[in-house]
């Protein structure tokens, strides 16, 4: 049995979602979210940051959103939710993957430390400026990427519009994700349609 500590909103979504796409049973364990709780020893012991999620599997501890991800996928996936390993969309699925936690997700997480997270005092106005900046530029490449296509990879979905989903919600919250973008609205949209989509909220 998988087991993921949740916090709602933040990346443990993901696996949720996953799993529920791959119709695999997922113990969800909701974890408190207050700064106490996450720089203590029992939390640092899953993960080392204090950021969630973390994992454990078969004795085996992870808490990296992404890797959980793949590692799900090579151990239950059975070929599901992923391009053939080598060809094109396999390539094109691990960008759109990295694009969505590293590239997209990045200018995202300094709006959130500089909106919500830092003490006021600490806050820099001119990062949530920059953030926003950078943000627009990478949904304006999602934007175009779906401007024909249902999902990022071959028209079907995969485990990267997971990856991209959970950074699309987190947009929508900041207000970064508005009618500018009207392929990348009608995408996420089916997105969240999906059964899978709304149990991860639950």
């Amino acid at each position: 049995m998988i087991t993921i500590y949740h916090v709602a909103g933040t990346r443990s979504m993901r696996i949720i979602w996953l799993c529920a796409e791959l119709d695999i049973p997922l113990n969800v364990e909701t974890i408190d979210f207050s700064p106490e709780y996450r720089s203590g020893e029992e939390w640092r012991s899953k993960s080392p940051t204090g950021k969630v999620p973390a994992m454990e599997v078969d004795g085996l501890v992870m808490f990296e959103s992404g890797a959980m991800v793949d590692y799900i996928l090579e151990k239950y996936g059975n070929g599901r939710l992923q391009p053939p390993a080598g060809s094109h969309d396999s390539a094109l699925y691990r960008q759109w993957c990295w694009f969505a936690e590293a590239t997209l997700a990045r200018p995202l997480g300094d709006m959130v430390q500089h909106l919500r997270l830092k003490p006021e005092a600490e806050r820099i106005p001119a990062m949530v400026k920059d953030g926003e900046v950078r943000a627009r530029t990478c949904l304006a490449a999602v934007d175009a990427a779906v401007k024909d296509t249902a999902y990022l990879v071959a028209n079907e979905f995969t485990a990267a519009d997971i990856m991209m989903g959970y950074s699309l919600k987190l947009a929508e919250g900041l207000g970064v994700l508005d009618d500018s973008y009207p392929n990348l609205n009608r995408y996420f949209a089916a997105l969240k349609d999906r059964p899978g989509y709304q149990q991860a909220l639950d």
